[in-house]
């Protein structure tokens, strides 16, 4: 493929000159700063990797395996069944389901037919998924059978035409209107009707996120971001050899973290996937026993709960070799004691949903700066500029926001116009965080301009918490603050001011909460205030509440 046309496009790319940048003496030399990318999908790789490893493991699920073939196999068939369901290219299919093998199949076969698919969290409640398949247009849902009891109940108001189901051991009842996947891959004959897609231009996934508005947005990530960040994250895992490590998948494949390094990363390497649809310590950890992961993508959380584990040491844990942690900050505590306790360094990374989502990361076998995100993958070029302006680039150890160019960079936000443009400009990806470089050309993050919480490696926004309190008829004031927590590294407090004359308790709130949004999302520290602060305008001051917060943890 010509690299330079590869450059350019609806990301505003051009031909940076990388190799001056101040990162490029410090990558190992295994990794090349620029990239050249597989013309193809996902499903197509997927292909090539059936016929590459047609009898490497592509899953392991509790006490079932699936090989590469049978997986092909498996996409193609249902890929037909969606597309005689009159699924077609630009199609809206949301998919909603823990980590199992029929994510990857269903997944697979969405993008195979041009069709796009809207990743949507499991521990979602009705308000939040009628959100997004009615801003998504979804006119297919496909889920997990436990889930249905929240799918009925949204069903009346959603825009679905058609329901698609699947079991895992026992079968869940649902209505006789709702297909089931089993039933629909088994039953169908012929082939997947030849599709046309435009890698840099076609949008392949709908990854919602939030904002400081509180208003979630659809990330488009084309196929060409898909594929790009799953190849950068390849090459930056220089020592991993093709068909012979097996993934330790535990992130949410919902997550763009999860979707990248935890199946995308697997499929186009020949990996096995190693399925485990939600994380316990103890669990996870006679996974590592019985399967021997090599590779471990995860958050600090999980990473914390393993190394604090009191038996750890009896798991067999030096099996894992490498490790990329993202979706919150890693504690310089925690690196040390994963390496004197597994064996392993712990490679911190960082990424939005916004840029697929991986862009920067320690180097595997390189230098190592604890504190730091590291050095930009391949390919990947950014900046620190000016919180004022956003136009002026600032040197080495000079805070402002970081900026992005990269192949990964998403395509924009679905439906809002007004936002894209503020998010991307002039080609740069405005990411709204905080940080700074180092005279190696490492970069560090030091705050977020967003007012977002991180606890567990779940994005939580503080506005989409507000407004469910404010639903509350007793509450006449809401403000949502993440404060600092040792194992999720962030906890979600509320401060509550309440209506004259009405009294409430602190579980009186976190139940309500509990009805109206997903059990990450819900504060777990309630205090009643007469008042909240201000500024000058009205507008209630998080920051100074946050700021409290943390002098009274000592930070």
């Amino acid at each position: 493929m010509n690299y330079s046309k590869l450059r350019k496009g609806n990301n505003g790319m051009t031909n940076t000159d990388l190799t001056t940048r101040p990162w490029a003496r410090h990558y190992p030399s295994q990794v090349p700063i620029r990239l050249n990318y597989p013309n193809q999908t996902l499903p197509q790789l997927l292909d090539q990797t059936a016929q590459q490893f047609p009898d490497t493991l592509a899953t392991i699920f509790f006490g079932q395996q699936m090989t590469y073939s049978a997986l092909a196999f498996a996409v193609s068939r249902f890929a037909t069944a969606l597309s005689k369901l009159g699924v077609k290219k630009g199609d809206r299919v949301m998919l909603m389901a823990p980590n199992c093998p029929q994510f990857v199949i269903a997944y697979y076969s969405i993008l195979k037919l041009g069709a796009i698919v809207v990743q949507t969290n499991p521990m979602y409640v009705e308000r939040e998924i009628l959100y997004q398949a009615n801003d998504s247009g979804a006119k297919v849902v496909i889920f997990y059978d436990a889930l249905y009891p929240r799918i009925k109940n949204a069903r009346a108001e959603a825009c679905w035409e058609t329901l698609i189901t699947f079991s895992f051991a026992e079968r869940m009842p649902v209505d006789d209107s709702v297909l089931r996947l089993e039933e629909l891959a088994a039953n169908t004959g012929g082939g997947v009707p030849p599709v046309s897609i435009d890698l840099e231009n076609d949008v392949a996934i709908f990854q919602y996120t939030g904002g400081t508005t509180g208003v979630s947005k659809g990330v488009m990530l084309t196929h060409k971001n898909l594929v790009a960040n799953a190849w950068q994250v390849r090459h930056w895992f220089h020592d991993a050899v093709p068909g012979q490590e097996r993934v330790l998948s535990v992130l949410p494949f919902f997550h763009s973290f999860g979707m990248t390094c935890s199946m995308n990363l697997p499929v186009v390497m020949g990996l096995t996937m190693i399925l485990v649809p939600r994380f316990n310590p103890d669990e996870v950890l006679e996974v590592i026993k019985a399967h021997q992961p090599t590779i471990f993508p995860g958050v600090p959380t999980m990473f914390t709960a393993i190394v604090n584990h009191p038996r750890v040491e009896e798991y067999n844990v030096a099996c894992i070799r490498n490790t990329i942690s993202g979706g919150a900050p890693c504690p310089v505590e925690l690196i040390a004691e994963f390496k004197r306790k597994i064996g392993a360094p712990l490679l911190e990374g960082y990424g939005l949903s916004e840029t697929s989502p991986v862009t920067h990361c320690n180097p595997l076998g390189g230098m190592t700066k604890v504190g730091s995100i590291g050095l930009p993958i391949s390919d990947t070029d950014c900046k620190i500029v000016d919180l004022e302006t956003g136009t002026r680039e600032l040197g080495e150890n000079q805070v402002g926001e970081l900026i992005i160019k990269g192949p990964q960079v998403m395509k924009g936000y679905w439906n809002m116009p007004e936002d894209t443009a503020a998010t991307l400009r002039d080609g740069w990806l405005y990411t709204g965080d905080i940080a700074k470089m180092d005279e190696d050309g490492y970069f560090y993050i030091v705050d977020r301009k967003k007012e977002m919480i991180i606890a567990g490696g779940y994005n939580i926004y503080p506005r989409d918490v507000e407004e469910v309190l404010y639903e509350h008829p007793k509450v006449m004031q809401a403000a949502v603050v993440g404060v600092p927590d040792k194992y999720r590294g962030e906890t979600v407090k509320a401060f509550v001011v309440l209506r004259p004359g009405e009294t409430m308790s602190e579980q009186e709130v976190i139940e309500y909460c509990r009805q109206k949004m997903a059990a990450y999302k819900v504060p777990r520290l309630v205090e009643f205030r007469d008042s909240l602060p201000m500024s000058a305008v009205g507008k209630i001051l998080r920051r100074e509440l946050a700021a409290e917060e943390r002098k009274r943890a000592g930070l």
